[in-house]
């Protein structure tokens, strides 16, 4: 019985002690688990570098300025970096008048020299250890102006990230400290497991239990594992909507803004059409005889001028026109002899002759020739074609000898510099239309666009098809972007006013499906604000939420803004 005894009192010991050890430690063991710590011989972490130098911003309604310096050395001469650009629209500022001067101490000289686009450097020198302010003196294209960048620092330094202070209860020590206290409250509780049926017994193990369950969150609290060790995030960089952009980067990808306001949008109709050539924009060369090419004066891709030669054609005539054509050579031959011979006769007795009869005789002989000459004009064995219009001569398959029959198309000859563009126009679209005084054409892949188009003319029929109207625009096409049979879509614009909020379709992309812009809050701090969109006009989108009227939206390069924000 007594040995029994000891039996049991080791295995209660035992599986107290596990127990204690499985419920009081996981705690010390998790929560220590993402600690960066040095053992051993391995490198401590190093702190992270913060900025590295100091900035001072400063704008007004024409320009914005920003100063960039470096710790100033009391005493020493300083270069500063200013950039300048322009407030409303972000372009740097060229070939400005700026002179800069102390607030503080008007003694003090810092000369400004342009080193760049919007970039100019300002040198000096600081006396004391203190805080000064620029007074400067701006005058550009866009105007004068007097602006202060205030709270320049001289003498301070750059601070960093205090390193982490690693105290005696942190680390290895508390799991060791822990094991131990552990180890003593198993061996003391399995001393009292024979006791556990009294109620001494009983009050004593909850209380031991309570004791290592209070540990651990001693142990959490000891442990530092989330702790963000020499790199601190500021709020506004926590809520992942900021993007940093230095002003040179701003500069080189031409990040300009657009202040937002009403009244921009136009109400649009969308038309879908076709490029058809205009009434002169295509001509087809043909020949009127059989024939055979003697010569090719063009190539295909050349742009050729109204009357010049294109190719020379030997004109084919079989036996039977010929012997008409000798017959009637003959005839009008002896016509003009006689009426020559008349002529002479008449003239000899002029003296005589009636002055009525002098005349018709002449007349006479003046048809006659004018008949022969034509006749063997037509019967010339070779013709020259010639190009009706200006423009390019398209493919064609034409080489010396090829023979060529009545009515075959040689040559085409197209002209591109204006077009048409047949629409095709359902009954709800007609009364907008009617209303519209602008008028835009892109092409279905927005490559290219033109606002160069006139509405030529309304409907003159219907097809019966689809009971669309065929409606006329005229598109003067200088640079020959639009080509023949291209598929179009064509927006009319209305005239009338409205309050609405719109930005250039340039200003919108999306980041995971959707709709963004970027705001510029500061001289290099840019806000990412998603925004619900309204209606299209081909050149602008309606706003419905997400930005504010006057807010500096930027318009241009949207995308590499956007590729910034997904990479910082």
């Amino acid at each position: 019985m007594k040995r029994e005894t000891i039996k049991q009192l080791l295995i209660g010991k035992l599986l107290l002690t596990g127990f204690l050890l499985l419920a009081g430690f996981p705690s010390h063991l998790q929560a220590s688990g993402g600690d960066d710590h040095t053992h051993g011989e391995e490198e401590a972490p190093k702190a992270t570098a913060g900025p590295a130098y100091f900035s001072t911003e400063s704008s007004s309604d024409r320009y914005e300025l920003l100063l960039r310096y470096e710790p100033i050395q009391i005493g020493q001469p300083s270069v500063m970096t200013l950039f300048v650009s322009e407030y409303t629209t972000n372009k740097p500022v060229d070939a400005a008048t700026i002179a800069v001067s102390v607030r503080e101490d008007a003694a003090l000289t810092f000369s400004v020299q342009q080193t760049g686009e919007g970039t100019y450097s300002v040198e000096g020198a600081f006396p004391n250890d203190t805080a000064y302010s620029f007074l400067v003196q701006i005058n550009s294209s866009l105007g004068p102006d007097l602006m202060v960048l205030p709270n320049i620092l001289a003498g301070k330094r750059l601070t960093d990230e205090p390193a982490h202070d690693h105290h005696w209860y942190n680390g290895q020590a508390m799991i060791w400290v822990g094991l131990l206290l552990a180890l003593g409250l198993g061996v003391a509780g399995g001393v009292l497991f024979q006791q556990r049926r009294t109620a001494k017994g009983r009050a004593l193990m909850s209380l031991i239990l309570l004791a290592v369950y209070t540990v651990g969150p001693i142990g959490q609290i000891a442990a530092h594992g989330d702790e963000d060790h020499g790199t601190s995030v500021s709020p506004q960089a926590a809520t992942g909507n900021i993007v940093q952009v230095p002003k040179e980067t701003q500069f080189l990808f031409e990040l300009f803004t657009s202040p937002l306001e009403r009244g921009g949008f136009a109400e649009s109709t969308k038309l879908f059409g076709t490029i058809v050539p205009s009434s002169d924009g295509k001509a087809e060369v043909t020949s009127a005889q059989p024939g055979q090419i003697l010569d090719v004066s063009v190539f295909v891709g050349q742009q050729v001028k109204a009357g010049q030669p294109l190719a020379m054609v030997e004109q084919s005539v079989d036996a039977g026109t010929q012997v008409s054509l000798a017959a009637d050579r003959n005839a009008l031959t002896a016509e003009v002899a006689a009426a020559q011979k008349e002529v002479d006769r008449l003239l000899t007795i002029k003296d005589i002759a009636a002055r009525k009869d002098i005349d018709e005789a002449e007349a006479r002989l003046q048809r006659a020739q004018s008949n022969l000459r034509l006749l063997s004009g037509n019967t010339a064995r070779t013709m020259v074609l010639k190009s009706p219009i200006n423009g390019v001569v398209a493919p064609f398959s034409l080489t010396k000898g090829s023979t060529v029959n009545p009515g075959q198309t040689l040559f085409t000859i197209t002209d591109l510099s204006e077009v048409y563009v047949e629409a095709q126009v359902y009954d709800r679209d007609v009364a907008a239309l009617q209303l519209s005084d602008r008028y835009t054409i892109e092409c279905v892949n927005d490559n290219h666009k033109s606002s160069l188009v006139t509405l030529l003319s309304m409907a003159q029929e219907i097809n019966p098809s689809n009971q669309t109207q065929k409606v006329l625009f005229a598109l003067n096409n200088p640079d020959n972007e639009f080509k023949i049979g291209e598929f179009v879509n064509i927006r009319a614009l209305s005239s009338t006013p409205n309050q609405d909020l719109s930005l250039p379709n340039s200003a919108i992309t999306e980041i995971n499906g959707k709709p963004v812009v970027f705001i510029k809050e500061s001289a290099e701090q840019f806000s990412l604000s998603y925004v619900q969109l309204g209606q299209n006009n081909g050149t602008h989108t309606r706003i419905l939420k997400g930005v504010e009227e006057g807010q500096r939206v930027v318009v241009n390069s949207s995308y590499q803004i956007k590729m910034i924000h997904l990479n910082q």
